[in-house]
C-alpha cells in the first residue's frame, strides 16, 4: 500500500517585476482578479498574471515585554501575500479584506494594493498612471464599490476604473464560442453562485447565492480529521486539510452508495489513503534492556546528587551571609548604637529582644556546621560497588522440538499479558477512585464518612491489623502500585518474546504507523458539504437544489436553453466527480428525456483574469472606464456598466414621511 506524505509547500516571495518604458508610456491596463481566496494581478499585455498570492495580511502584535523599551516605538513588520512564508505560524494574526465575498476592510485592501503595485514595479510618484480592471462580487453593494473607488482615485490617483464580475469575464471572453444562453455555477471560496444568462445578459433577479464554499469544505475536513485523530490534532492543520482537498478528495456520484461501499473491509483496504505525518523517533522505554535501565538510573542518581550538592552550597552561602548580618547587629547592640537604627535592623529579621537575637545566631551556627559536614561527607564518600548484575534469564535456550519452544513463548506471552492486565486494572481503579460518581469513588467516601463519625477521643485507627485493609480500600492507589520487580519482569518477558519472535513486538513498536492518517470516506464527506450544507449546521439548500430552484424561475422554453449549457467554474471546479454529480442530479430533477449538458471551463482558477485581459483588447473597454471626472461629477458609487458588469442602481436617498398621528 502506497503511503503518501504531506508536501507542506511554503510560499515563495514575489520578485519586483521590471517597469519597462513600453508599460510606462502606453498606459497599459492593470488586470486584478480580486478573489476572496487568491488575488491574481498582471498587465493586459502579459499572457499570464505576474502575481498570484493569497489575499491575506499578517500583522504581528507587540510583545508585552517590549512595551516599555525603545523598540516599542517601531511598528511590527507587516507581512502581505507571499511574504507570509509559513502561514500556520501566524494563523491567528491573519486578516483579510473580505467579509464572505464582499470587501469591507479597506485598510487591509490598501496594504494589498500597495503590495500589488509595488511588485508590478510601478515606481511613479504619488500615483498609479494606469487604468485598473477589477473584479467584484455578484450584485456587490454600492457601499463597498463606493469605498473601493475612493481608495483607487484618492489614494492611488488612477486614471480610470472598470468593475466586472469574475464568472462573466470568464464565460463571455475566455470561452472559445460562448453561447447566448447559459447557467453558470460559480464555486468560490466563501460562496457559490448560480447565475442564469439569457441572450448574453445576466438575469440578476433570478441569480442565487449559496453561503458555502471552499473555505467551509476545508474547515469541515479539518474538523472531522481532528475528531478522528485527537492525538494528532496539532499536526492536522488547515493548510494540510487544504492540501488533502486538492490532492485526494472527490465528489461521490451517489453519496449513500459510497457510504455503503466503505462498510466492506476489502473495499476499505483497497481504497484507503494512508498519509504519513512527520514525527521524531524516540527511544521506547520497554525496548531497553535491563542493563540500560540500570545505567539510566545511575545517571539520574548522579545528576540528583550534583543538584543537591549545588543547593547545599547555595544554602550555605545564604546562611553565612545572614549570620554575618546578625553578628553585625549584635556588635551594634554591644557598642550602644542609636536604638532606632538597631530596631530597624531587627525588624527585618523579626527580632524583638536580645535573647531572640542570640537564639537565632546559635541556630544558624548549628545549621551551617551541619551543612558543612554534609558537603564534606558527600565529597569524601566513595561510590559503593554495585553487586554483579544477575545473568539474564532470557539467554536463548535450546529446545528439542519446535512445539516446546512454541509452548515456552506462549507461556511468556501469557505472563506478560497478566502483568499488563494488572497494571491496567490498577490504573483504571485509580481513575475510578478519583471520580465522584463511580462505584469505587462512592464506596471510598462511605468508608471515610464512617471513620469520621467515630468519637474524637477514641482515635485508635491503625493500631489493629484489620485497619490496613480499610486503608487499602480508601487509598487512591488501592493499596497497590507498580513494583520495581514487576517492571523488571515485564522487560525480561519482552526480551524473551523478541528473542524467539522478533516481529511480534517490533511491529507494534513501529512509531511510523502510529503517525499515519487513514483517510477513507472523509475524502467524499468533505466535498459533499456543497450538496448537503446541513452537515455543518446550515439551514440552506444544497447546490443541486439551488440549481433546480433557479431553473424553476423560468418558463419551459428558457429552462431548456439553460439546462443545455450548464457551465462550472471557480476554484472547486477541478474536484474529480463534480461535473458528473451535477449532471446526475440535474437529470433526476429535469423532465423525462430532457437535454442536459454540463461542462467545466478550461483553467477555472485563472479564467476570470484571462477573460478580463481579452476584454481590455475589445472596443468596449475604453467606453466602459469610469474616469476621475465622472467620479467627481456623478459620485463615488457610480460606475459604467458593460456585458460582464453588475447593474447600476442609485442608492435611494432617505425621504421624510409625514405620519398622521390623529
Amino acid at each position: 500500500m502506497e503511503i503518501l506524505e504531506f508536501k507542506d509547500l511554503k510560499s515563495v516571495p514575489d520578485i519586483i517585476h521590471p517597469y519597462t518604458p513600453a508599460l510606462r508610456n502606453n498606459s497599459t491596463p492593470i488586470i486584478i482578479d480580486n478573489g476572496s481566496y487568491q488575488c491574481r494581478a498582471g498587465w493586459a499585455t502579459s499572457s499570464e498574471p505576474l502575481l498570484i498570492f493569497k489575499n491575506l495580511i499578517a500583522k504581528p502584535r507587540k510583545e508585552r515585554s517590549k512595551k516599555d523599551t525603545v523598540e516599542s516605538n517601531q511598528a511590527p513588520q507587516l507581512q502581505v501575500g507571499n511574504d507570509i512564508i509559513n502561514i500556520e505560524a501566524v494563523r491567528f494574526q491573519l486578516k483579510t479584506q473580505f467579509d464572505r465575498n464582499v470587501v469591507t476592510h479597506f485598510e487591509a485592501q490598501e496594504h494589498l494594493f500597495d503590495y500589488t503595485f509595488a511588485h508590478l514595479g510601478i515606481d511613479s510618484e504619488n500615483s498609479v498612471p494606469h487604468p485598473v480592471v477589477l473584479t467584484e462580487a455578484v450584485l456587490n453593494p454600492n457601499s463597498s464599490r463606493q469605498l473601493m473607488s475612493e481608495l483607487l482615485f484618492e489614494c492611488y490617483s488612477v486614471p480610470g476604473i472598470s468593475y466586472g464580475i469574475d464568472c462573466l469575464f470568464s464565460y463571455h471572453f475566455n470561452e472559445v464560442r460562448p453561447q447566448e444562453n447559459a447557467l453558470i455555477v460559480n464555486l468560490g471560496y466563501h460562496t457559490c453562485h448560480v447565475v442564469p444568462i439569457i441572450d448574453r445578459k445576466m438575469v440578476f433577479e433570478n441569480t442565487r447565492r449559496l453561503n458555502t464554499g471552499g473555505f467551509h469544505v476545508i474547515s469541515f475536513l479539518h474538523r472531522i480529521l481532528q475528531l478522528k485523530y485527537p492525538a494528532h490534532a496539532t499536526s492536522i492543520t488547515l493548510s494540510r486539510a487544504e492540501e488533502l482537498l486538492h490532492s485526494i478528495c472527490a465528489v461521490a456520484l451517489d453519496y449513500r452508495e459510497e457510504l455503503n461501499r466503505w462498510t466492506d473491509p476489502l473495499y476499505y483496504e483497497e481504497n484507503i489513503k494512508r498519509i504519513q505525518l512527520p514525527y521524531n523517533v524516540s527511544l521506547v522505554s520497554s525496548a531497553l534492556t535491563l542493563e540500560q535501565q540500570k545505567e539510566r538510573k545511575r545517571e539520574l542518581a548522579r545528576r540528583l546528587t550534583e543538584i543537591n550538592a549545588r543547593k547545599r552550597e547555595e544554602r550555605l552561602i545564604e546562611d553565612e551571609e545572614k549570620l554575618n548580618q546578625l553578628l553585625y547587629i549584635q556588635e551594634m547592640t554591644e557598642a550602644g548604637v542609636d536604638k532606632e537604627e538597631i530596631d530597624r535592623a531587627c525588624a527585618e529579621y523579626q527580632i524583638k529582644t536580645v535573647q531572640d537575637l542570640q537564639k537565632l545566631i546559635n541556630n544558624l551556627n548549628q545549621k551551617i556546621e551541619k551543612t558543612k559536614q554534609k558537603i564534606i561527607a558527600a565529597n569524601t564518600s566513595e561510590e559503593v560497588e554495585e553487586p554483579a548484575a544477575k545473568q539474564a534469564k532470557h539467554t536463548k535456550m535450546v529446545f528439542e522440538t519446535e512445539k516446546e519452544m512454541h509452548l515456552f513463548v506462549q507461556n511468556a506471552k501469557k505472563m506478560r499479558q497478566e502483568i499488563l492486565s494488572k497494571k491496567m486494572s490498577r490504573k483504571q481503579r485509580k481513575q475510578d477512585m478519583a471520580k465522584r460518581r463511580t462505584a469505587a469513588g462512592q464506596e471510598r467516601m462511605r468508608i471515610i464518612s464512617q471513620l469520621a463519625r467515630k468519637e474524637k477521643g477514641n482515635d485508635d485507627f491503625g493500631l489493629r491489623d484489620e485497619d490496613w485493609d480499610i486503608y487499602k480500600a480508601i487509598s487512591k492507589d488501592g493499596g497497590d502500585s507498580d513494583s520495581e520487580a514487576e517492571n523488571e519482569k515485564l522487560l525480561e518477558l519482552d526480551e524473551i518474546i523478541r528473542t524467539y519472535e522478533p516481529s511480534e513486538l517490533d511491529e507494534t513498536l513501529n512509531p511510523g504507523e502510529t503517525h499515519q492518517l487513514h483517510v477513507g470516506i472523509e475524502r467524499y464527506r468533505a466535498p459533499e458539504l456543497l450538496f448537503k450544507p446541513y452537515m455543518l449546521g446550515s439551514a440552506e439548500a444544497g447546490l443541486s437544489e439551488v440549481i433546480g430552484y433557479v431553473l424553476s424561475l423560468f418558463n419551459n422554453e428558457e429552462q431548456l436553453k439553460l439546462a443545455e449549457n450548464v457551465v462550472i467554474m471557480g476554484g472547486l471546479a477541478n474536484l474529480p466527480g463534480l461535473q458528473d454529480r451535477i449532471l446526475s442530479d440535474l437529470i433526476s430533477i429535469r423532465p423525462f428525456q430532457s437535454v442536459v449538458n454540463v461542462k467545466t471551463v478550461k483553467n477555472p482558477s485563472l479564467g476570470a483574469w484571462h477573460g478580463a485581459r481579452k476584454w481590455t483588447k475589445s472596443g468596449e473597454f475604453k467606453g466602459s472606464l469610469l474616469t476621475r471626472k465622472m467620479y467627481e461629477e456623478f459620485g463615488a458609487e457610480y460606475f459604467k456598466t458593460h456585458v460582464a458588469s453588475n447593474p447600476f442602481y442609485h442608492t435611494p436617498k432617505g425621504q421624510n414621511v409625514d405620519i398622521d398621528m390623529a
